[in-house]
């Protein structure tokens, strides 16, 4: 594991003044050579990006993209203090003479890189190339971005095996072990998302002043709305998928919406004869499953699904809840659920272990946990309160006790009075959700739209969490950043989209 994601992993559900040029000048591109003067330059404000190849994390691949160094003060109170490097990195349009606004890529989390998470969302984003550059800027804490690690902490949790129930005590030891390593590089109060918008000012202003056209996935819809309430005058247009409602508490709804989901994937399987003839209701299943695990935690051995090496660990009823969840973030894993449910209830363990390792390996890979909690316990936890609506869910009180546990320890950033304030634009917007989305529900775009004067909110059916890649939406997305209409935008295309079949066995679903 690369970032601090282990000490904060409870909280992974799953974030200016009009005027001037984006001032552009090409020099002729020749082929490579040893002479620094001689590397082609691509001018843009007062940066200049020459030609670099980015890593994807577990790959040998890389992507193609042209870099430049962006560094800033840490405390933007202190100018005179420690001063961070961003990783900066921009793919280049197709075009001989790129439109001067160009996309700027805001991944999730909190503590996603948009440089590490671009591989995943490029082909949905690969259209709007077809006119414009795409900016990826690395949020302060992860990434290349001064990132908020932990190493010797992580190493020391992952070496422990995992106990049933809840420890406040051995969270908060482990929350302090990683602050200590953090705060040996960084002050964990300035990675909120306030800082993380005034870089982004920062950086319009080196890039020349031109008009952003936000694209914001999950927690990054956050950090493009507060940017829209700073810098309004640079903000062309917005693209929320998944959007997180500037009024929401990170943490208040996940128990409840977790449920709904669950309960609407499942009535998949139980309206399916095939699936509710081998499988039964998977609801009831899951929580006895559920109830197995927090009597008897199995130890169960199994090839880790990468490497096929021997793999020995403890199913706790914590682990399952948390597999569960993040299954439901794709409509994919989410059909596999009755049959990994029904396996396990039956003592075959094996597929949801192994879908659990492939899924911690990926968010290993892509959330900074140290990160998300400066975010979250400066922005959220204070606000978060026990909710009787959560008694009887699957994932009941764990998330509240969980982060408040952590955020007891981890340093507290501030925010502006006004960040829980609902988003109130006449910037054009276009809003994307997942109907069956385990986290940010159909109604929080619903909630979103009341205060846009130009806005538009398309529901992908059958879909989860993220769905700028579903279907035809590349495309719709597409037009609307060229055309800024979202009320007269054609969408009939999405009506073709719909769920994956519940599997009913490993070879998928029956015809």
């Amino acid at each position: 594991m690369k970032r601090s994601t282990r000490v904060a992993l409870g909280l992974v559900v799953a974030v200016l003044i009009l005027g001037g040029q984006w001032l552009v000048k090409h020099t002729r591109e020749h082929g490579a050579t040893n002479s620094a003067s001689a590397v082609p330059a691509y001018h843009l404000g007062t940066l200049d990006f020459t030609p670099c190849d980015l890593k994807q994390p577990l790959s040998g691949a890389t992507t193609a993209a042209w870099c430049a160094p962006f560094r800033v003060p840490e405390n933007r109170a202190a100018p005179g203090g420690r001063r961070i490097a961003l990783r900066l990195a921009l793919i280049r349009s197709k075009a001989a003479q790129p439109e001067p606004d160009p996309v700027v890529f805001i991944a999730g989390g909190p503590g996603q890189s948009a440089i590490d998470s671009y591989p995943q969302v490029a082909p949905a984003l690969a259209p709007l190339l077809q006119h414009r550059n795409i900016v990826l800027l690395d949020q302060r804490g992860t990434g290349g971005s001064n990132a908020l690690e932990c190493p010797r902490a992580d190493k020391a949790v992952e070496a422990r095996a995992p106990q049933p129930g809840f420890d406040a005590a051995q969270v908060e030891a482990d929350t302090r072990a990683c602050l200590a390593e953090v705060e040996q590089k960084a002050d964990p109060r300035y990675y909120t998302t306030t800082d993380a918008v005034y870089d982004l000012i920062a950086l319009r202003k080196a890039l020349g002043d031109p008009r952003f056209n936000l694209v914001g996935v999950s927690y990054g819809t956050r950090v493009a709305q507060q940017y829209a309430l700073r810098d309004p005058g640079g903000v062309r247009s917005m693209v929320l998928d998944s959007v997180v409602p500037d009024t929401l508490v990170l943490g208040q709804d996940f128990a409840r919406n977790l449920d709904a989901a669950l309960k609407a994937d499942f009535a998949l399987c139980t309206g399916t004869p095939a699936c509710a003839k081998a499988f039964g209701d998977p609801w009831a299943a899951l929580l006895q499953l559920r109830d197995k695990l927090k009597a008897a935690p199995p130890m169960v051995s199994f090839p880790d699904p990468a490497t096929f090496a021997p793999t020995t660990r403890a199913l706790t009823a914590e682990r399952l809840i948390g597999t569960v969840r993040l299954f439901a973030y794709s409509l994919v894993t989410a059909a596999l659920l009755p049959l990994t449910i029904h396996a396990a209830l039956a003592g075959d363990y094996a597929p949801l272990l192994g879908q659990s390792a492939l899924i911690h390996r990926e968010l290993g890979g892509s959330i900074n946990g140290a990160m998300e909690l400066s975010v979250v316990c400066s922005e959220d936890a204070a606000l978060l309160k026990p909710d009787p609506r959560d008694a009887g869910t699957l994932l009941g009180a764990l998330f509240q006790q969980q982060l408040g546990a952590q955020c007891a320890v981890w340093p507290h950033g501030t925010m502006p009075a006004d960040f829980h304030a609902p988003l109130e634009t006449a910037t054009p917007v276009l809003i994307l959700e997942g109907q069956y989305d385990p986290v940010t529900p159909p109604r929080y775009g619903e909630s979103v739209l009341k205060g846009l004067t130009d806005g538009r909110l398309l529901i992908a059916k059958g879909q989860g969490h993220s769905v700028i890649g579903a279907g035809c939406m590349p495309r719709l997305v597409a037009r609307f950043v060229k055309d800024l209409q979202p009320k007269t935008l054609d969408a009939q295309c999405l009506d073709a989209l719909g769920p994956t079949p519940p599997f009913v066995n490993f070879s998928g679903a029956t015809p």
